[in-house]
């Protein structure tokens, strides 16, 4: 995708197309993260899960067939983790959306719940190997919104949709 930001992710889709393929596109990439989650749990271990969902997550973000140039992560990551810590994953779909409705930011929603997984999953108590891979795929949605949180703090970051 050319337009809006130029990122082919739900954000920039329901900014230049509406809605309605924003929605279609966000559960899409979250299939991406929650299938291969699924298919872990079912044919190995948690770690065998973390393994394929860290594949899914790092293919969705830097894909060959787009020239490494792929999105942001948090949909990929967000659709994972429904299933492998679904109960965090709820609340904070929660907090997104009203992140995203006070602020008309979805980057801003979508930092936010990247470090509510981080404290979610602590609070959990999960051991602390997994810690780790939530820790790793944070830093890596993290690292992709630099340009992002850049035009936040200058208050130039493009609105979460079409005015």
């Amino acid at each position: 995708m050319t337009q809006g930001s130029g990122n082919p992710g739900a954000s920039n889709v329901a900014r230049v197309l509406g809605g309605k393929w924003g929605a279609l596109v966000f559960g899409l990439d979250a299939l991406k993260g929650a299938v291969p989650a699924i298919v872990g749990l079912a044919l190995d271990t948690r770690l065998g899960a973390y393994v394929l969902v860290s594949a899914a997550v790092l293919g969705h973000m830097y894909p060959a067939t787009r020239r490494f140039r792929g999105g942001k992560g948090v949909a990929t990551m967000g659709g994972a983790m429904s299933v492998l810590h679904p109960l965090v994953s709820l609340v904070l779909l929660f907090l997104w959306v009203a992140a995203r409705k006070i602020s008309g930011k979805a980057s801003l929603a979508s930092l936010l719940i990247t470090v509510g997984l981080l404290v979610g999953v602590a609070i959990a108590g999960v051991p602390a190997w997994e810690i780790v891979y939530v820790v790793a795929l944070c830093v890596l949605v993290l690292v992709r919104h630099v340009d992002n949180i850049k035009r936040l703090i200058a208050r130039r970051e493009l609105p979460a949709d079409r005015q």
